[in-house]
């Protein structure tokens, strides 16, 4: 039996984004259907099998879906068949499965995507394999300049 990953979503009016939250993944599989199936399956680190299968609320363009995969995620790009926000991710009303999550930080309002950068551009690399705003040399301090000044 396999085990479900956390999935991360969110959307612009031309496409859908989904962060499968699985380091160090292998054997990675993505299956994308004009009618809207979307199918994924990996193996983790100690090989143990991962799969979901979404059944998403529109028809997507499934030439048009990409793939990247980094060290701590797999990051998914999928393709609308038509440019438009949907009401939700999944075509079903009820409650999502609980590895379902809404991703904070490349969610968009719809009124806010012509105002606002696109964050998460299709070059943005920045969640894929990397922990945003962390180093090695910072140890997991943040930089207070407010707090610097205080002790002089």
């Amino acid at each position: 039996m396999s085990r479900h990953p956390e999935v991360l979503w969110a959307q612009r009016s031309d496409k859908v984004y989904l962060t499968v939250a699985l380091p160090d993944a292998k054997d990675v599989s993505v299956k994308c259907e004009p009618h809207g199936l979307f199918t994924f399956s990996a193996s983790g680190a100690q090989g143990e099998s991962y799969s979901f299968t979404l059944e998403l609320y529109g028809s997507i363009a499934p030439e048009r879906c990409r793939t990247k995969a980094g060290l701590r995620n797999i990051l998914c790009y999928v393709q609308k068949a038509e440019k438009g926000w949907w009401r939700r991710l999944l075509k079903s009303e009820e409650k999502p499965a609980p590895y379902l999550k809404v991703d904070w930080h490349r969610w968009c309002d719809e009124d806010d995507e012509e105002s606002s950068s696109d964050l998460a551009s299709d070059d943005d690399t920045r969640f894929v394999g990397q922990d945003e705003g962390s180093s090695d040399e910072d140890e997991g301090m943040l930089y207070l300049p407010d707090l610097e000044k205080a002790r002089g």
